[in-house]
Formats: structure tokens, C-alpha cells, sequence
């Protein structure tokens, strides 16, 4: 993980353990998308498959998003020093999604639009050649699957603690357990739902060369607008919720710190739990103890919960 230290004199690099590599990687992939959708795009277009055409519009999307990405990934990794982020860049990546999820929902509409009128007024298509690029598309998606399956799998470790006043304590750096970059995922998640766009795309050409069933073809485009239909709204809601400081479902940190700070007389009276990067979580905690201890003490308890990157922790004597 790279790191780095601010004018406060803690750091607040929240970045994927992966970053650098990630970054490649999607460079690479935007690089073999880009080619290949326009190859498809022209292709269905000069031999009249709708399918071809839907294939490549949902290749040239997520040429679109990666691209977002890879942009964000470039600025987060700039900017991460920057004291000015207060929570460092760890959310550029989201921030990103986000805006791809709603790119990929107007394409998806506009295919499905195209795909429409192609069912109402039907064109001739070139059966064989349209075919032979949608299989050259699904090998592109799936070298592209291949590239993006190996990211997010690592351990790091990282140790550093900062005091704050009398009553608070930042701590920064244990172990983060091999949380996936949440770009890299979405992107092998959505290279997944190209290769079954091409999928769709060959089984309805050819079964339209060999039944005459020139609407199957427009039909899969349809089927095709769905998909990246459903995977925007998919990422829409799961960058949302980060960029809006919701916790995923299922998230158990919030009750592990209950369990680890409360007893003897401690009871937690107010805690905030938020993303602020892959993999990194930071905590607000508000603790009320008859007997008050040194803001280290807590530390040290909180200090095996790998996911906290950035932790406050405010001590109050109980009446």
C-alpha cells in the first residue's frame, strides 16, 4: 500500500492495497475493450446485426467506466498526500462507479430503444461474418476476465498511532484482511456480463442463420440493454452507499468494536463506522467509564480489528 504523511503527522493514504497494479491492469484492458468495440460496433453495423452492434455498445461502456476508473485511480494516487482530503482518496474509486453506473443506465436504455425498432422493421444481416467478430468479441472479454481475476487478494500491514488532546486518540494501520479494490471487482464482474452479452449475440445469429429468425437477433439486443441495465443499478447502489457513509449489509465491524470496548464498567454511548477506502474503515468512538484510562489502553484493544485504518476515541467519566 503506498503511504504518506500529512501536516498533522499521521497519514491518511487510504488506498487499495493493490493500487499500482490494479491501475495496469485496467489500462491494459481499456486498451484490448476500446479496439475491439470499435471492430464490433462497425462490424454489426456494415452487416446489419443488432446484437453485434449491442455487443459492442456494452463493450464500449465499460471501455467508458474503466476508463472513469483508471482516471480515478490516477488522481487518488496523485492526491493522496494532499492534507486538503481531509479522509485521504480512498473514495475516488466509488465516486467513479458512481458516475459509470449512470452512463451504463443511459446506454442501456438507448440499446434498448435501437433494438426495438430493429424488431419493428427488420434489416438483412450478414449471418457468417457477424459471427466470427462476436466470437473474436467473446475472446477479447475473456483475456480481459483473465487479466482482472488475479486483483485485491493480498495481506499488508502497516503500524502507526497519534495522540490527540487529552480525551482522543487517532490510530492508523493494522492489518487490513484482503478486502477486493471495489473497482477492480466491478470491472471483472462487468468483463462477466460482456462475454454473456457475446454469448447472446453468436447463439442468436446463429440460430437465425439456420431458422431465418431475424428477430432473435434484436431480441438479444434487448436481452443485452438489460444486463447492463441491472449491473448499473447493481453499481449505482453499492457506490452510493459508500460515497453516503453506508455500511454494506452484513458489515460486522460495528458490533466487533461493541465487543471489544465494552465491559468492565465501559459502555460505548455514541459510534460512527464509514468506508473510506478499499478495505479501510475509520471509527468515531464515544466511550463512558466509571474508571477512565489512558486513550492508549483502547488502542491496544482496537488494535486487532484489521479493517480500522483511522480511529477517535473519546474518553468521558461517569457520573
Amino acid at each position: 500500500m503506498i503511504s504518506g504523511t500529512n501536516s498533522y503527522g499521521h497519514e491518511h493514504v487510504f488506498l487499495g492495497q493493490d493500487h499500482a497494479r490494479n491501475e495496469r491492469r485496467i489500462w491494459l484492458v481499456i486498451a484490448l475493450t476500446a479496439v475491439m468495440m470499435v471492430v464490433e460496433i462497425g462490424a454489426g453495423t456494415i452487416y446489419g446485426s443488432m446484437a453485434l452492434v449491442a455487443d459492442g455498445w456494452h463493450m464500449s461502456t465499460h471501455a467508458s467506466a474503466l476508463l472513469i476508473s483508471a482516471l480515478a485511480y490516477l488522481f487518488a494516487r496523485k492526491q493522496a498526500r494532499n492534507p486538503r482530503f481531509t479522509f485521504g482518496t480512498g473514495k475516488l474509486g466509488d465516486l467513479a462507479g458512481f458516475a459509470s453506473a449512470i452512463i451504463l443506465a443511459m446506454i442501456a436504455l438507448l440499446m434498448g430503444w435501437e433494438s426495438f425498432l430493429r424488431i419493428t422493421s427488420p434489416v438483412p444481416i450478414s449471418f457468417s461474418q457477424a459471427i466470427a467478430v462476436a466470437v473474436i468479441g467473446l475472446a477479447v472479454n475473456l483475456v480481459s476476465a483473465w487479466l482482472l481475476s488475479g486483483g485485491g487478494h493480498d495481506h499488508h500491514h502497516h503500524g502507526h498511532g497519534h495522540d490527540h488532546h487529552h480525551d482522543h486518540h487517532h490510530a492508523h494501520g493494522h492489518d487490513h484482511h484482503g478486502h477486493a479494490d471495489n473497482n477492480i471487482r466491478s470491472a471483472y464482474m462487468h468483463v462477466i456480463a460482456d462475454a454473456l452479452t457475446s454469448v447472446l449475440a453468436i447463439a442468436a445469429l446463429t440460430f437465425g442463420s439456420l431458422y431465418g429468425w431475424l428477430w432473435l437477433d434484436p431480441l438479444m439486443g434487448i436481452v443485452g440493454a438489460l444486463i447492463i441495465a441491472q449491473w448499473a443499478w447493481g453499481l449505482m447502489k453499492s457506490s452510493g452507499a459508500v460515497l453516503l457513509d453506508v455500511l454494506s449489509e452484513g458489515e460486522t465491524l460495528p458490533d466487533e468494536i461493541r465487543d471489544v470496548i465494552e465491559g468492565d464498567g465501559d459502555r460505548i454511548t455514541d459510534l460512527h463506522v464509514w468506508q473510506v477506502g478499499p478495505g479501510h474503515h475509520a471509527a468515531i468512538v464515544a466511550v463512558l467509564t466509571p474508571e477512565p484510562r489512558d486513550t492508549a489502553f483502547y488502542k491496544e484493544r482496537l488494535a486487532s480489528l484489521g479493517e480500522l485504518s483511522h480511529v477517535t476515541v473519546e474518553v468521558t467519566r461517569a457520573a
